[in-house]
């Protein structure tokens, strides 16, 4: 598992197609900006690389639903199935990409500061899980894992 996070509109997705060199029959994109929001079944996916872009969107999903417990529960479910998948088979991948909404002021709304919050614990979750991790600010990569 590769997760990519960095700012908005800094080019993530950019570099995950430079770097893995993207072609349109290698892969699926999967955007959680673009598509409806659900959480996507690893066993639908035939091809041997997903990446699975606007993360965070997803736990704003997920937070929106449930409470804390069971929207994290929720969140691992769905980290814990995708590791599955990609271990099953050698030449499978994931990429995770997911904005950084932890920087700023912290938000007055209680409904955005759990959004914030759960993210946070969502991208620990991930980056504990990743066998890299990378951070993008300004289209330029640093490798922190």
């Amino acid at each position: 598992m590769h997760f990519v996070t960095g700012g908005s509109f800094n080019g993530k997705s950019k570099w995950v197609k430079e770097y893995y060199q993207l072609k349109d029959s290698n892969h699926i994109w999967f955007s959680f900006y673009e598509k409806e929001r659900v959480l996507l079944n690893p066993d639908l996916v035939e091809s041997p690389m997903i990446i699975l872009e606007g993360i965070e969107v997803c736990i704003k999903d997920l937070a929106a639903q449930y409470k804390v417990s069971e929207a994290r529960e929720k969140w691992r479910l769905f980290l814990s199935s995708w590791l599955e998948w990609e271990n099953e088979d050698e030449n499978r991948k994931v990429i995770l990409i997911g904005t950084d909404i932890s920087k700023g002021i912290v938000p007055m709304l209680a409904e955005e500061r759990k959004w914030r919050d759960m993210t946070g614990w969502a991208y620990q979750d991930i980056a504990r899980s990743a066998e890299r991790v990378e951070l993008i600010w300004y289209g330029i990569s640093q490798k922190i894992k």
